[in-house]
């Protein structure tokens, strides 16, 4: 079994930066790509950014050139680099991967861009 973990969401102004954290536990061995996807209210979950396990990625368009998604390993994490935020972008950001034909979550982490 596979549990993800995120973290680092918060409050920032518009134009500002947020370094989002997805860290996994358990049968890690198993882990390929893993991906981010966020959920406005009202709105349903979109993907935002993927990294296979050898580290190609693959972004949205709306946040390509400003978020880059990187993975370290050896520490079975995933980050989400986000800069020049944008009100549009306050979200739940949720990472996600598959294990055999099992989607797996994380709980989910708020970020909000404020004006």
């Amino acid at each position: 079994q596979v549990r993800l973990v995120e973290s680092g969401g918060g409050l920032v102004q518009a134009g500002g930066s947020l370094r989002l954290s997805c860290a996994a536990s358990g049968r890690t061995s198993d882990l390929h790509a893993i991906g981010w996807h966020r959920a406005a209210p009202g709105n349903p979950r979109e993907p935002v950014a993927i990294i296979s396990r050898n580290g190609v990625t693959n972004y949205t368009d709306s946040v390509k050139g400003r978020f880059t998604i990187t993975r370290d390993n050896a520490k079975n994490t995933v980050y989400l680099q986000m800069n020049n935020l944008k009100p549009e972008d306050t979200s739940v950001y949720y990472c996600n991967t598959v294990v055999g034909d099992q989607p797996i979550w994380g709980q989910g982490t708020q970020v909000t861009v404020s004006l």
